[in-house]
């Protein structure tokens, strides 16, 4: 994600932003727009320019052949075919070249893309919404709704920007989710349901709603053959895995992910799934929406077991910061000893 402003004579001359996969790079939107004005102007950008031949041209040859004074940058771009040589190539040409600036909100904001583009995998959001005192439903399973309306807003706008919601097949069969986006202007994200032993009812409304050919559900070797064909039958793709310990190994799915060109993974499902994704070490970052509510020792816990035994075998998060989603509190933070 990048946006690109120029400015020349202390005045913004135009800026642009870029809008999808294969369009014109944010430095290109504003150099169009800017014309002959652009020679001698200083380009503000949050990642650096690209120098290789990609979907599109390189960014930083049209920024010479424009006689662009001075690049601002925020980071250096983490992929391989460039990762320094942009600003390298801007140098050569005589243009002045300054990196670092607000560099912590800029990964922040490219951190999925820069994960992808280096391991070739998705950068996994572990999304629980829970009461005070941990508990994502009550002892008769009903959880709406424990977060309140702007929490469930802000969760629609994560839909919307992310490649992939996934859930387990008990939150399919508890909940019944859409797991669309459902704000104006929104995009529907792929739909991720791991369900081992294919207990997804034929009747759930993902598999009948708008955008069915977008569900991808995971499940194992041994899932009867004429449901599956029945979901085809639907528009839903079907994977097979091997299953151990009656789940599908996360790692082979994210990699499948990640050759499908999918950056970036919402987690939505429950305290299995959530437990689970923590254990086989996945998850990247966590985001905690608390209600102020109290549930009570017999609500459903919004983990399950992950087997610590001791505070110091305890799961770490880092860079945590807090901050009001209306009448909730949401709790945000990456986590240590990922899988590598």
């Amino acid at each position: 994600m990048v946006g690109a402003v120029l400015v020349r004579d202390g005045k913004i001359i135009a800026s642009g932003f870029h809008p999808f996969v294969g369009g014109d790079h944010a430095e290109i939107v504003a150099l169009k727009k800017a014309g002959g004005k652009a020679k001698g102007a200083t380009l503000y950008i949050n990642l650096e320019p690209c120098s290789h031949q990609g979907r599109t041209p390189p960014c930083t040859q049209s920024l010479i052949a424009a006689g662009i004074k001075e690049v601002v940058a925020g980071m250096k771009d983490p992929n391989p075919l460039v990762a320094g040589k942009g600003f390298s190539e801007l140098g050569r040409a005589g243009i002045r070249v300054r990196t670092g600036i607000l560099e912590d909100e800029c990964r922040i904001l490219n951190e999925a893309f820069a994960k992808f583009i280096t391991r070739r995998l998705p950068f996994v959001t572990l999304k629980l919404a829970a009461s005070l005192d941990g508990k994502i439903a009550t002892m008769t399973g009903d959880a709406r709704w424990i977060s309140g309306p702007t929490s469930r807003i802000t969760v629609h706008r994560m839909r919307s920007r992310i490649d992939a919601v996934l859930v387990g097949a008990g939150t399919v069969i508890a909940d019944d989710p859409q797991l669309t986006c459902r704000i104006q202007g929104g995009r529907d994200p792929w739909r991720i349901i791991l369900d081992a032993h294919l207990r997804i009812p034929l009747t759930a409304r993902l598999l009948r709603q708008r955008g069915s050919d977008k569900n991808i559900i995971v499940t194992g070797h041994a899932a009867p053959a004429a449901k599956v064909r029945a979901l085809e039958g639907l528009g839903t793709t079907v994977w097979r895995f091997p299953v151990r310990h009656g789940t599908v190994p996360w790692l082979p799915v994210l990699k499948k992910l990640a050759k499908m060109g999918l950056a970036s993974v919402l987690i939505e499902g429950g305290a299995t799934t959530a437990a689970v994704a923590l254990k086989e070490k996945v998850v990247d970052k966590v985001l905690l929406f608390y209600a102020p509510k109290i549930l009570g020792g017999d609500a459903r816990f919004m983990i399950d077991s992950l087997g610590v035994r001791r505070v110091k075998q305890s799961i770490a998060v880092k860079r945590m910061e807090i901050e009001k989603s209306g009448t909730d509190v949401l709790v945000s933070g990456y986590l240590i000893g990922k899988r590598r």
